[in-house]
C-alpha cells in the first residue's frame, strides 16, 4: 500500500520545514516528532521517503525502518547462517545501519526501545562506523544515518542522551479548529478510496518538493553566515542554559538549511528566528525570556494562588504545625526555600533489601520447582548462541558442544525520590533540609552513572522537578526552584510513583527502582489500601518534640524501610 503524500497532509508546516530541512542538511542530526496520538507524526515522517533526491546514480536516499521489536543482530548485523551451513564460511550479514548508510534511520515509538538498542544507536550516532566483532569476526562499515523519531510523551520518556542526539525537536499539539480537523478527514478519506488517483493529483508537488530540495543542497555549500550571527546563537543558548555546544552548532546548520531551503545567499534573522524552538525544545534548561504580565490596577502581585493576604500572615516557625493539614499550613501559597547542604550525607543503602528479596523469590520459586517470577537469574537471562555454536562445531551434527550468550554485565538503577513539598515543611526549613537530602543522593547517583528522577508533593498536586535522566553533577538550582505549599497528596504522589515504576520496567525489564520517600509525615491520608512500592526507603523529616509518628505508620502501610532523620547528625546510618 502506497504512503500517504506528503503534499497532501493539510496544515503541519513547522513539522513539515523541520523534515525538509534535515533532508537539505543531514549534519543537523535527525527530528524528533512529540506529540499526542494521531496527530500525523508517523505519516509524514514515513512520507518523507518519497520525496527525497536521488545521487547522481539516481539512486533514492535510502529510508529504514527500525521496528520496535528488532533484535540486535537486526540493527547491527549479524553471521550469514545460510553460508556457515552450506559453506562453512563465516560473512556478515548486513543489518539496518548498513541499509540506512547515506539516508534516514526511521524510529516509531523511538522512547520505547530498550536500551541495549538504544546504547548501539548512541555509539554509532556518535562514530558515523558500525563495528562487529564477534566470534573471531571482525567487520565495521560506514552508518552515517539521519535519525528520525516519533514518540507519544505520556507513554514514557526518551533517554537524555539519546534525546540530545536529535538535532530538532518538535512537540505536536493536539487540539486542532473545526476546520481543520474536517480537511484532515476529508483527505484522508480520499486517499482511502482512491490511491492512485491522489498521488497523480499531488504528483506535482511532490516533484516541485524533490527539486526544491536538490536545488537547496546544492546551493548549501554557498552559504555565507555574518558574524553577528554566531553572536546571536550563542547569546541565545547562553541564556536558554543549555549544556555544551551542540546547540551552537545544530542551530547553524539549521539556520543555513533554512536560508537554502528560501533560496537566498546568507543567514538571516528570520532563519535563525524560525529554527530556534526546535533546537532548544529538548536542550533548554532555562525558561524563554518574556516581560512581565502587568497586574489589574487595584490589585497586588502575589506569589501564589492564596493571594498575599495568606503570605503575610504565613507562619514560619514550627510551632504553628499543631493547625495541621486543614489550618495556615495548607492555605499557604507556594513558597521558596533553598537546599541546605548536609555534611557527609550517606543515604542508606537499600541494596541488601533488594538482595533479600530476590534470595526469598529464588528459595521459593526453588521450592516449587518453576522458574523465578519477578526475578531473572542469570542463567534465565543467557540465551543459546547459534552462531557462536555453529562455528565452535564447525558445522557438524549433533553439536559437540553449545555456546552461550552472556547476560549483560550490571544492572541498570533508577533512583526515584518523592519529595513533600506541602505548607508544613516549610516551619523549621525542613523543607532546605530535605532538598539537601535529595542533592546528596543525586550526587552519588552521579558518581555511580545511575538514573535519577524527583517527583514533588505538595501545592495541591504531584509534578515532576527532575524528570528521569543520568543524574546530572549539579542538582542544585533545579531543587531550589521547587516551592513549597499547600496540602499533601500523599496517596495521588504513591500512585504516580507506581504508575512511573510499571512504565520504566515494562519498558525495561531488569530495571531496578528505588524509591525514596521524604516526609514529614503530616497528612490524614492512608495508604494502606496501596500496594507495596518495592524497594523503597521512608525517611521521615518531622523533627517536633513531641512526634505524631505518621511517618513510620506510613512506612508500615507501604511496605517501606523506615529512618527519622536527624538534621544534626553527619549521616544516615542503621534505618530500621
Amino acid at each position: 500500500m502506497s504512503e500517504f503524500p506528503f503534499a497532501a497532509v493539510v496544515g503541519q508546516e513547522a513539522l513539515k520545514t523541520a523534515l525538509l530541512l534535515n533532508a537539505i542538511n543531514p549534519r543537523i542530526g535527525g527530528v524528533l516528532i512529540s506529540g499526542p496520538r494521531g496527530s500525523a507524526k508517523s505519516t509524514l515522517a514515513r512520507a518523507l521517503a518519497a520525496i527525497l533526491p536521488s545521487d547522481s546514480e539516481g539512486q533514492r536516499a535510502p529510508f529504514v525502518t527500525l521496528p520496535l521489536g528488532a533484535s540486535e543482530d537486526r540493527l547491527v548485523g549479524s553471521l550469514d547462517l545460510q553460508k556457515v551451513l552450506a559453506e562453512r564460511e563465516a560473512t556478515f550479514h548486513q543489518g539496518l545501519l548498513a541499509k540506512a548508510d547515506g539516508g534516514v534511520l526511521y524510529v516509531d515509538e523511538v522512547n520505547l526501545l530498550p536500551d541495549t538498542l538504544v546504547d548501539l544507536l548512541l555509539d554509532v550516532a556518535a562514530s558515523g562506523t558500525n563495528i562487529v566483532e564477534r566470534d573471531g569476526i571482525s567487520h565495521s562499515h560506514p552508518a552515517r544515518f539521519s535519525l528520525i523519531g516519533t514518540m507519544n510523551p505520556d507513554e514514557g520518556e526518551l533517554r537524555p542522551q539519546l534525546l540530545d542526539r536529535f538535532g530538532l525537536c518538535l512537540e505536536q499539539a493536539g487540539a486542532l479548529s473545526i476546520d481543520e480537523r474536517i480537511a484532515i478527514v476529508q483527505q484522508r478519506e480520499a486517499f482511502d478510496l482512491d490511491p492512485a488517483g491522489t498521488l497523480e493529483r499531488v504528483e506535482h508537488e511532490q516533484i516541485a518538493l524533490t527539486e526544491r530540495i536538490a536545488r537547496a543542497q546544492r546551493l548549501l555549500k554557498e552559504i555565507t553566515t555574518d558574524p553577528w550571527i554566531y553572536r546571536a546563537i550563542a547569546t541565545r543558548c547562553e541564556a536558554a542554559g543549555v549544556e555544551g555546544l551542540r546547540a551552537d552548532v545544530t542551530w547553524h546548520r539549521a539556520a543555513q538549511a533554512h536560508a537554502a531551503w528560501r533560496d537566498v545567499g546568507s543567514v538571516e534573522q528570520q532563519d535563525i528566528d524560525t529554527v530556534e524552538p526546535w533546537v532548544l525544545a529538548h536542550r533548554r534548561t532555562q525558561p524563554p525570556e518574556q516581560s512581565p504580565p502587568s497586574s489589574p490596577p487595584n490589585q497586588t502581585p502575589s506569589n501564589g494562588e492564596g493571594g498575599s493576604s495568606s503570605a503575610n500572615n504565613a507562619p514560619t516557625g514550627g510551632s504553628s504545625h499543631q493547625h495541621g493539614e486543614q489550618g495556615q499550613w495548607g492555605a499557604m501559597p507556594p513558597m521558596a526555600q533553598a537546599s541546605i547542604s548536609q555534611p557527609a550525607v550517606n543515604l542508606p543503602d537499600s541494596e541488601d533489601l533488594f538482595q533479600r528479596i530476590k534470595r526469598a523469590d529464588t528459595a521459593s520459586s526453588a521450592g516449587k520447582g518453576g522458574t523465578l517470577g519477578q526475578g531473572r537469574s542469570q542463567v534465565a537471562t543467557s540465551r543459546l548462541d547459534g552462531f557462536a555454536t555453529i562455528i565452535a562445531n564447525r558445522g557438524q551434527w549433533p553439536w559437540q558442544q553449545l555456546k552461550m550468550r552472556k547476560a549483560r554485565a550490571g544492572q541498570a538503577t533508577a533512583h526515584l525520590v518523592l519529595l513533600d513539598t506541602s505548607g508544613s515543611t516549610l516551619g523549621q526549613r525542613l523543607l532546605g533540609q530535605a532538598k539537601g537530602l535529595v542533592e546528596s543522593l543525586v550526587t552519588q547517583a552521579y558518581a555511580a552513572r545511575e538514573q535519577v528522577a524527583v517527583l514533588g508533593f505538595g501545592n495541591g498536586g504531584v509534578v515532576p522537578i527532575l524528570s528521569r535522566r543520568r543524574a546530572p553533577k549539579n542538582a542544585r538550582g533545579t531543587l531550589d526552584s521547587a516551592k513549597g505549599g499547600g496540602g499533601t497528596p500523599l496517596r495521588e504522589a504513591i500512585v504516580e510513583a507506581k504508575r512511573l515504576i510499571q512504565q520504566w520496567q515494562r519498558r525495561e525489564p531488569g530495571l531496578q527502582v528505588r524509591t525514596y520517600l521524604i516526609t514529614d509525615g503530616r497528612t490524614r491520608e492512608s495508604v494502606d489500601d496501596l500496594a507495596p512500592l518495592g524497594d523503597c526507603l521512608l525517611i521521615d523529616t518531622e523533627q517536633s518534640k513531641v512526634k505524631r509518628g505518621q511517618g513510620a505508620r506510613i512506612a508500615q502501610q507501604l511496605g517501606a524501610r523506615y529512618w527519622p532523620a536527624d538534621f544534626g547528625k553527619p549521616s544516615l546510618v542503621n534505618p530500621i
